[in-house]
C-alpha cells in the first residue's frame, strides 16, 4: 500500500518536474524550433520585457508546407514584425534537441555575449536546458516556458493530450539522460 501511494505521488508530481520556468536576462533569446504558434510569440515578450536586446528563432532548413519551405514562412512573418531589426533566422538541419543544439552553436558564433535564453514548450524546457548546458558548455543558459493548455499541464492524467505529452516527454527525458547525454 505505501509503495502504491508513493508511485501516486510521483505521478502527480512528474509533469511540474519536466516544466522549469527560469529566464534571466541575456544577451540573446534563442527560439527552439516547433510550436510556432507560441515559442515565437513568448519570445517577443521577452524582448519586451527587456530579458535581451536580439531573438534567434530557429527553422528547420529543409522542412516544407504547402509548397513553402519553413525558411521562407519564417522570413515572411520576420518581415511583417514591428521587432523585425531584432530578429534573426537561424536554419537548422538537425531533428532531435542535440542535434538543434550543434545547429545552434555557428549561428550563436555570430552573436555578442554568453548568456542565452531559450525559449521552448514548457513541457520540453527541462530537457532542452540540459542539452544545451551539456553541448554548448562555454554559454549560459537560462529558459522560459511558453505554455499551450491543449498540448500539455502538469496535471497530465486530466487530459488524454496531455498524457501523451507527458509520456513521449518523459521517455525522451529518461532517454537523454541515461543514453545520449554520454554519447
Amino acid at each position: 500500500m505505501l509503495i502504491v501511494g508513493v508511485v501516486l505521488v510521483f505521478a502527480s508530481k512528474a509533469g511540474s518536474f519536466l516544466v522549469v520556468n527560469a529566464p534571466e536576462p541575456s544577451d540573446v533569446i534563442v527560439v527552439l524550433a516547433g510550436e510556432t504558434d507560441r515559442r515565437p510569440a513568448r519570445a517577443l515578450e521577452l524582448l519586451h520585457e527587456g530579458y535581451a536586446p536580439r531573438v534567434v528563432l530557429d527553422v528547420p532548413a529543409d522542412a516544407r508546407i504547402f509548397g513553402f519551405t519553413d525558411l521562407q514562412l519564417a522570413q515572411g512573418y520576420v518581415r511583417n514584425l514591428q521587432d523585425a531589426a531584432a530578429v534573426h533566422i537561424c536554419p537548422i538541419e538537425g531533428l532531435s534537441t542535440k542535434a538543434e543544439a550543434m545547429d545552434e552553436i555557428e549561428c550563436l558564433s555570430r552573436e555578442q555575449g554568453g548568456r542565452i535564453l531559450l525559449v521552448t514548450s514548457d513541457y520540453h524546457t527541462r530537457r532542452a536546458l540540459s542539452i544545451f548546458r551539456r553541448e554548448i558548455p562555454r554559454k549560459h543558459f537560462s529558459v522560459a516556458a511558453a505554455y499551450d493548455d491543449h498540448e500539455f499541464g502538469t496535471r497530465w492524467w486530466t487530459h488524454r493530450e496531455w498524457a501523451k505529452t507527458f509520456l513521449a516527454e518523459w521517455m525522451k527525458t529518461i532517454w537523454w539522460n541515461l543514453v545520449d547525454r554520454w554519447l
